[in-house]
């Protein structure tokens, strides 16, 4: 895709972002764009953060780690948004500034223990809000134990929830549930770690087909893919 279409998409994401917001009552500045750039060529990612786009989300750890070598000179905020196995949590605790999937104690110890020194990684629970067996996501009953257990660890900021709804699912059901269980937490959050409450503000939910529906339900990151690079041809 041109430099000229991939402005032009972006333009109208962030106009159709501004009326929901302006829909909702929630500012602009409250939402963070994540373009998902998984699969295209470092020329798109450039073309985007020549257009304004600083946050960038990757799945595949080995072609994430290419690209941000290749774009190390730009100041790009990286976001894992990917299913993490053992195996790659060292890598991704070194690249990344922001890992989206983290579902259970084992990958969130390791990225606490393989971070690199000076360094606190984002880190969200993604949560499996519709209980679908296809994917990942710690069920949403089992959040506060999982959040208990991050909360110990000293290189993890525990910054929210994450989810990825199933095709069948209602946003407004899925969104609403996460958006309750946000609230409960940070509840728990304020009772037992009130020095980690200040870090619990992010509700990343939403992409190109309902990304509106999720600003209106709190979310405070969208992940957007092909509406601003156009179809995948994987």
């Amino acid at each position: 895709m041109t430099s000229a279409k991939i402005f032009q998409h972006i333009e109208v994401v962030r106009e159709e972002i501004a009326a929901v917001c302006k829909k909702t009552r929630r500012t602009v500045d409250d939402i963070t764009l994540i373009a998902v750039s998984k699969t295209r060529p470092v020329a798109d990612l450039e073309a985007a953060h020549a257009a304004g786009l600083v946050h960038f989300g990757e799945n595949y750890l080995q072609e994430a780690e290419a690209k941000i070598a290749e774009l190390r000179h730009l100041p790009i905020v990286w976001h894992y948004i990917g299913s993490i196995q053992s195996n790659k949590t060292q890598a991704i605790a070194s690249n990344f500034d922001w890992v989206h999937t983290v579902d259970r104690n084992k990958i969130g110890q390791r990225l606490n223990d393989q971070c690199p020194p000076q360094k606190q990684l984002n880190v969200l629970l993604q949560v499996n809000s519709d209980d679908d067996p296809n994917k990942g996501g710690v069920p949403l009953a089992d959040c506060a134990a999982l959040t208990n257990f991050l909360c110990g660890l000293p290189n993890l900021r525990i910054r929210g929830l994450m989810t990825i709804l199933a095709k069948d699912t209602d946003p407004a059901v899925g969104y609403d549930l996460v958006q309750s269980q946000f609230a409960a937490i940070k509840k728990l959050l304020a009772d037992d770690f009130p020095d980690r409450l200040a870090d619990w503000d992010t509700l990343s939910m939403g992409m190109s087909g309902d990304f509106a529906t999720a600003i209106a339900y709190g979310s405070t990151q969208i992940r957007i893919g092909t509406a601003l690079f156009g179809p995948r041809s994987d």
